[in-house]
């Protein structure tokens, strides 16, 4: 006899259920008497949003036809549901959009243990993430070890990184031992890889590995979709508004498992705006790092030129410790450097706005105005406010780079990163097409444009080249040309409006929650800075933060 239990019901509730079926003698496993979920009929939440005013939020589905919440979630099942509720309550205070250093403080001080803290987070992604009526589609995979590793760990000391300790989600092309790494993408659902390089520098910190959240598939590199949405994971929804606000892509899913406090951190990569998109749109911290600073070893990519993965969290601090907790260089990529910066670069000490010189777009000012109150806030805290107007600079042929790189990379990432070839049977782009045509309305319900487009490509390798640094020259320009006349500290821009020329000038973006439109739409600043310029960026988002401290807990999800 199988036991169904709905979503919406108390973890304490399910408890009794398992306790009752697992009395049965005749039951031999867990996993045979208890349902946690069952799939729902998605078509009434489909026709709501056929008319929504934003034609890529007109979904053609919103549940995975393929995740079977159940596998995900029965494993931990057992221990999340004798997690007391009188626990769970008593910590909410203490950890509900709390930062790593209070949460290392707290464990310090004997309130809860690493354990706890883990629970607690797995509690809240049970209780949000099985009901079909709150479900944001995030968590792809919980790591099945996760709490074993919790118990291993001691209490906090000041020998030990920040990090140590921290749950932390990850977008689902960074891979892992302990669960698949799928991209989204039904092609590599039983992808098994090894700990990409940057997971292995936080596990070497003693980072917990809690699980993959989902994404837009392929980075949203293979179809004009949705954001958010994957054939493995659904459509993700955003927190501050299901089906109403969109999520941003193609790290959706970090940033509503982060908005919705399901984690300390979750991590995202970005090729052009898929950290900063989905950071504003979720009111989350998020940085795109200057190229190099991070590892893109073992991360299914895009652009071996322009991607690069990078933190997204609840605050600037916590942003700073996730980022030096994944540093490190790695001589199987061609673009890695080694920082030596010094330990904490990342939290300055005194940080301030005033005498800061700030460029701003007029154009923004003109047709903003919530970047417009926000200028003059800064400008009533001290800063100098510049505005100005960005040089004209041509971007054409950005999409070839992206084309011709991922003709190459993807097959690179296969041969070099996939374990089980024997299952994973796809080698090239054009396999991958192949496959999807096999099954058009599950694999690529929303068509693949943009794969189609990968193999129509036939830039040469010489025009590649000659492409890639005219776009670098020209990104440059664009911020440089201001920045240089007016001795500006950084540029300030909205969510990702700039995210393209960041990537092609490889600069780093921080971009800071600023408050709601009127709709309670989220909405973050972006300070970008030059090159390898993350502490001036920190220093800047950490003043910015205190002065006006935008960021709100999603109103459904506070419990």
């Amino acid at each position: 006899m199988k036991r169904a239990i709905l979503g919406g019901v108390m973890l304490l509730a399910l408890a009794a259920c398992k306790r009752e079926s697992t009395s049965n003698t005749q039951t031999t496993a867990l996993e045979e008497e208890v349902v946690l979920w069952t799939p729902y009929n998605d078509s009434a939440e489909v026709a709501a949003n056929a008319d929504h005013e934003k034609e890529h939020m007109r979904y053609k589905f919103i549940q995975s036809k393929v995740l079977d919440k159940n596998t995900v979630f029965l494993p931990l099942y057992e221990e999340v549901a004798q997690f007391p509720e009188a626990t769970y309550n008593r910590m909410k205070p203490l950890v509900l959009e709390q930062n790593i250093p209070t949460l290392q403080g707290h464990i310090a001080d004997g309130r809860f243990s690493y354990e706890d803290l883990v629970l607690f987070y797995l509690t809240r992604i049970y209780k949000y993430e099985l009901p079909n009526t709150s479900t944001l589609n995030t968590v792809l995979a919980l790591n099945p070890r996760v709490l074993e590793e919790a118990r291993l760990l001691e209490a906090s000391s000041a020998e030990q990184h920040p990090i140590y300790g921290m749950p932390i989600l990850l977008k689902d092309n960074i891979g892992t031992q302990e669960m698949n790494t799928t991209a989204g993408a039904i092609a590599l659902m039983e992808n098994e890889t090894e700990d990409a390089f940057i997971v292995e520098r936080l596990k070497e910190k003693g980072a917990l590995i809690l699980g993959k959240v989902n994404l837009s598939e392929w980075a949203n590199f293979i179809c004009d979709c949705p954001n958010g949405q994957s054939a493995v994971g659904g459509q993700t929804l955003n927190p501050y508004g299901r089906r109403v606000f969109d999520t941003g892509g193609s790290s959706a899913g970090s940033g509503a498992s982060v908005a919705a406090n399901y984690a300390v951190a979750a991590v995202g990569t970005e090729t052009s705006g898929s950290i900063l998109s989905p950071s504003g749109q979720h009111s989350v911290v998020g940085l795109k790092p200057t190229i190099g600073l991070l590892s893109r070893t073992g991360i299914v990519p895009i652009s071996s030129t322009l991607d690069t993965p990078g933190p997204m969290t609840k605050s600037v601090i916590d942003n700073g410790i996730l980022m030096d907790a994944m540093r490190g260089f790695d001589e199987q990529d061609s673009k890695s450097v080694q920082a030596d910066w010094e330990e904490t670069w990342y939290a300055p000490g005194n940080a301030t706005l005033k005498g800061k010189r700030l460029g701003v777009l007029k154009n923004y000012m003109e047709r903003d105005s919530l970047y417009k109150e926000t200028v003059a806030q800064l400008r009533q805290a001290g800063a100098a406010i510049i505005e100005f107007e960005p040089p004209e600079v041509a971007f054409d042929g950005f999409l070839s780079i992206l084309n011709i790189d991922m003709k190459n990379d993807l097959p690179r990432y296969i041969a070099t990163q996939i374990k089980n070839k024997d299952v994973v049977r796809v080698e090239t782009v054009g396999d991958v097409i192949h496959f999807n045509l096999q099954d058009s309305v599950v694999r690529i319900p929303y068509g693949q444009t943009y794969f189609d487009g990968i193999l129509a490509d036939s830039t040469s390798v010489e025009d590649l080249q000659i492409i890639k640094q005219r776009l670098k020259q020209n990104g440059r320009t664009y911020f440089n040309i201001p920045m240089a006349q007016h001795q500006l500290d950084a540029i300030l821009s909205i969510n990702n409006f700039d995210a393209g020329a960041a990537a092609v000038a490889e600069y780093p973006a921080l971009t800071v929650p600023m408050g709601c439109r009127e709709s309670g739409e989220p909405v973050n600043l972006t300070f970008i800075a030059r090159q390898f310029q993350e502490g001036k960026l920190y220093e800047l988002g950490t003043a910015f933060e205190a002065l006006t401290k935008a960021r709100k807990i999603p109103e459904g999800y506070k419990d």
